[in-house]
């Protein structure tokens, strides 16, 4: 499969076209961003990192019934995707108090809620990626109900099966963004990414941040904790 046009490019990510339309290619970059691209950076070796991490994530998803773009991964940097329409929502799986919701509620980072929580923001940088409800979705038919029952009910099962495998490996997942889009039977599918950029990973034992908030909060050590989620997942 060859790369054609460049489709998109992201704050993390590239997408091309290829020779057949039914398929994509992402290719990850090194390029950093936090607050809605206000701050800006690298974090040597991350794309290669997350395009790894992603791959192996959603390889483990797929065998456990839930559905991705995923394909197959060409190399360090590149995977092959099936080409979706993206849902403009980021749903927000959170188990754990911190970042947005520990400001906004209040809340002391590290408080383990009650329930797990879903949020959804509209996908609009401009706007600031804003907070909607159900109720915001279905008026502006951005996903059906169907849809968005779907949706909720594939990220509780990626939040149960994610968690569990990470205790493993003993780290705590925190939160997470989660995308997904539909591919054009129209059937919804996982997509994006599920990597130290999209997710909070702490060590369970520590609680040292092992993800994008040491970059975000200049907290140093950032490359060591991209390449020790790495060395877990993958055993590099």
């Amino acid at each position: 499969m060859e790369k054609t046009t460049q489709m998109y490019e992201g704050k993390a990510k590239k997408v091309f076209a290829t020779n057949d339309p039914d398929y994509c290619i992402v290719s990850y970059k090194d390029d950093a961003t936090a607050f809605n691209g206000l701050k800006k950076g690298t974090i040597l070796g991350k794309g290669a990192i997350n395009n790894r991490v992603t791959n192996h994530l959603m390889r483990l998803l797929e065998k456990n019934g839930i559905p991705t773009h995923y394909v197959e991964e060409l190399n360090d940097r590149e995977t092959v995707v099936k080409r979706v329409k993206i849902v403009p929502l980021e749903v927000i799986v959170r188990n754990i108090a911190a970042g947005s919701l520990s400001k906004r509620l209040g809340l002391p980072e590290g408080v383990k809620m009650k329930r797990t929580v879903l949020e959804y923001c509209y996908k609009d940088d401009e706007l600031g990626d804003p907070m909607v409800n159900e109720y915001h979705i279905l008026a502006m038919e951005w996903a059906t109900e169907e849809e968005i029952k779907l949706i909720a009910d594939y990220s509780f099962r990626i939040n149960r099966i994610l968690s569990e495998y990470l205790r493993e490996v003993n780290i705590e997942l925190i939160d997470f963004k989660l995308e997904f889009g539909k591919t054009k039977e129209g059937k919804i599918v996982l997509a994006d990414e599920i990597s130290p950029d999209t997710c909070r990973f702490w060590d369970s034992t520590t609680h040292e941040k092992l993800d994008k908030d040491r970059f975000r909060r200049d907290l140093g050590h950032v490359e060591d904790a991209y390449q020790e989620i790495l060395r877990r997942l993958l055993g590099e």
